[in-house]
């Protein structure tokens, strides 16, 4: 299948799973489309056990191995999503957050890396490089999965700031450290530095590279913008900014994620405010709403449909389900440890604040891409299954009920 049908394919998998969730099941779009494609996926292999001769199941494997899943997300998919997330949160705002949002993408992932990682040492035998790469895979919470649930959950806007503040900077930080640890752990596979100095080397390019591109590319865009009053031309000129900066971070080896979250912050704030007419801005909006809410639902559809990729022995689902344990409790230490640290200077946290933030860290496709982009190693397999339990049981049973817990604890005190 070339890319055409592959795309093609996928789309209508999508509107069909699309239709079906809001005649039937009538749950949040994308989560919807998950558990409809999984359904589908299961309904496969359990055919194939009742008739293996057919080979329906396996014909479908290879079809899904074909499609580069780590590929698609992270050099095309990402950079889309991350830029159009980051264009609905104002700078103002994030601005107020800054401190736990900082705290929150570096200390936290740092401290959900370790604690999952070690735990995934101990609780499987893997060597403790391997273990903190995992540690790295489960941390980074998805802003895809994370802002489409805050749509739905009412939060008040100082929480919501905050959580989406750090599911996009977590995000790009957590890829920067999964990218060190790569490179410590296979140091003759895909490297990216293989000493301590190399990592530091690699982590404050790839960061702080990453927020100067975006940073640089953004105000470009505004100023050009500035002299441009055409709804079409000026949408266009967003598209190539997210799509063109995005591979031009790839190729000069800085942080494609952090670069589409700042120049995404900028346009969406200052290129706003000053360099869009009120046409404009309508044009913008609509069309960066139509391609986060397209790409989720392809995005939510594949995730589904890596479940053939996945191996289900025994071992590995009792491996799978203590990751989720590890998994949560990564979490609850990375905004556990921020939110204490600040309260003596900042105590109007709101209620709730370490329960909601900790149940609303969702995993979702970025660790699948990320576990897929490893390379081949005898843990490979364990990995996957482990990281792709966490991200359906985060996106589904966290994902369906962290807006009834936000409502239900608003209005208790903090007590942790």
């Amino acid at each position: 299948m070339n890319l055409l049908h592959v795309a093609s394919l996928l789309l209508v998998l999508a509107a069909a799973f699309g239709a079906i969730n809001y005649l039937f099941l009538k749950l949040p779009s994308a989560i919807g489309i998950l558990i409809v494609a999984l359904a589908a996926s299961f309904g496969i292999m359990m055919l194939d056990l009742v008739a293996p001769g057919l080979g329906v199941a396996d014909n479908i494997r290879a079809v899904v191995l074909n499609i580069e899943f780590s590929d698609a997300l992270l050099e095309g998919m990402l950079g889309l999503l991350l830029f159009a997330g980051a264009l609905h949160v104002k700078v103002a705002d994030l601005r107020r957050e800054w401190m736990l949002v900082l705290l929150m993408a570096t200390l936290g992932v740092g401290l959900s890396t370790i604690i999952a990682g070690v735990g995934f040492s101990w609780i499987t035998g893997a060597p403790l490089l391997i273990a903190l790469v995992f540690g790295s895979l489960i941390s980074p919470t998805d802003p895809v999965a994370v802002l489409g649930v805050l749509r739905a959950a009412n939060l008040p806007r100082t929480l919501e700031t905050k959580i989406a503040g750090e599911s996009l900077f977590n995000d790009g930080v957590g890829y920067v450290v999964f990218l060190v640890l790569v490179g410590i752990a296979f140091p003759t596979g895909d490297a990216h530095g293989a000493g301590l100095s190399d990592a530091a080397r690699l982590f404050v390019r790839e960061a702080f590279g990453g927020a100067a591109l975006g940073g640089a590319l953004g105000w470009l865009t505004f100023r050009i913008m500035r002299r441009i009053d055409d709804p079409p031309l000026e949408v266009l000129i967003t598209l190539a900014l997210a799509f063109g900066g995005y591979q031009l971070a790839v190729w000069l080896h800085v942080s494609a994620p952090i670069m589409a979250v700042v120049a995404g912050l900028l346009i969406g704030d200052v290129g706003s405010k000053y360099g869009m007419s009120d046409d404009t801005r309508a044009h913008v909006d609509t069309f960066w709403t139509l391609v986060d809410e397209i790409l989720n639902a392809v995005l939510f559809l594949l995730i589904g449909v890596e479940v053939f990729a996945v191996a289900f022995e025994a071992s590995f689902v009792v491996a799978g389900l203590a990751a989720i344990a590890l998994h949560l409790l990564a979490r609850f230490a990375a905004v556990f440890v921020p939110v204490q640290l600040l309260k003596p200077f900042s105590p109007e946290f709101e209620d709730g604040i370490t329960r909601i933030m900790t149940w609303g860290g969702l995993k979702g496709g970025i660790s699948v891409a990320l576990v897929l982009a490893l390379p081949d190693n005898e843990w490979k397999p364990l990995m996957l299954t482990c990281t792709y339990f966490v991200v359906l049981f985060s996106i589904i049973v966290q994902g369906l009920t962290v807006a009834r817990l936000a409502t239900r604890v608003g209005g208790e005190p903090e007590l942790m």
